[in-house]
């Protein structure tokens, strides 16, 4: 029987031009896609792919499979588009997902003002790391994600709002209150987040923009342990000026006085722009829009 999980695999092996690409697309591994094309094949009794020097190739019936699942794909959407359009704002359901930082700091205070204004619409929220979110999309487990900077080449983002990164400390600090340079951060322990995370990324970029890349380093997992950490004077730590915004309000942690300052980062929406958008998700792209900067 044929699935419509093969159909897509299919596609993506002739958009990519090949097996290997077509995995990397779909998070799949290269045999995985293999078998799915093969039990295809097996399906509908004909040879689809022919391997090449060149890549992947489809024979004349698979060009015919391929024009029919992209029309099957178009009317699924078209489906899915026109029913919720039924609905409206008075049902139907919201899934956001953001990195670490944004899905915890931001996302929750966004989709807590769209529920204000649509409570009829089921709301959730995912959080992972820069790869995690990325892999969603793709995978059409969430249509819309906030992620730092530019993503991967297969997904769209459309700049939202700016981050400014802060070098926190704790209270008792011989740093604290002074006008810094990197040359006064030498021998300072750097508190980074984990690998695979887009602050992670950002904070190697400001070290070796420094040249503080040889300063000792330890490596915790999520902001909240970061900031524990610098609190209890384990290190210092670059992190969002929001994420640290209550901290520093209530003296547990200050921010130090650098020169050159790190730089701002921008926050932008992540998609797929082959997926329409069902109306909860336009009027939250909507209102995404008109933010302008982080909300208080």
């Amino acid at each position: 029987m044929v699935s419509l999980n093969q159909l897509e695999v299919l596609v993506a092996v002739v958009e990519a031009g090949g097996f290997s690409g077509a995995a990397k697309s779909m998070y799949l591994s290269q045999p995985s896609v293999s078998n799915h094309v093969r039990n295809l094949e097996s399906s509908l009794g004909v040879r689809l792919v022919e391997r090449t020097t060149q890549g992947a190739r489809t024979t004349p019936a698979g060009d015919v499979v391929v024009d029919h699942a992209r029309s099957i794909f178009r009317l699924l959407e078209s489906l899915e588009q026109q029913v919720a359009g039924f609905r409206g704002l008075g049902a139907g359901r919201l899934l956001v997902a953001g990195t670490t930082t944004l899905g915890t700091y931001l996302l929750p205070r966004l989709v807590a003002d769209f529920s204000s204004r649509a409570p009829n619409v089921d709301c959730q929220i995912r959080v992972g790391n820069e790869q995690a979110v990325e892999e969603w999309i793709v995978r059409g487990e969430a249509t819309l994600g906030l992620c730092i900077d530019e993503p991967r080449e297969h997904l769209e983002a459309e700049p939202l709002l700016e981050d400014q990164i802060v070098l926190v400390a704790g209270p008792g600090s011989p740093l604290a209150g002074r006008d810094l340079t990197p040359a006064d951060l030498r021998g300072q322990r750097f508190l980074l987040r984990e690998r695979g995370s887009a602050t992670r990324r950002l904070q190697e970029e400001i070290l070796h923009a420094w040249g503080l890349e040889s300063e000792p380093r330890w490596e915790l997992w999520g902001p909240e342990t970061l900031k524990e950490a610098a609190a209890e004077g384990l290190g210092v730590a670059l992190l969002s000026e929001h994420v640290t915004v209550r901290e520093r309000a209530a003296g547990q942690l200050v921010a130090l006085r650098v020169e050159p300052a790190p730089p701002r980062r921008t926050v932008s929406l992540v998609r797929r722009a082959d997926r329409v958008l069902t109306p909860p998700e336009e009027a939250f792209v909507a209102m995404l829009r008109s933010l302008g900067s982080w909300p208080g």
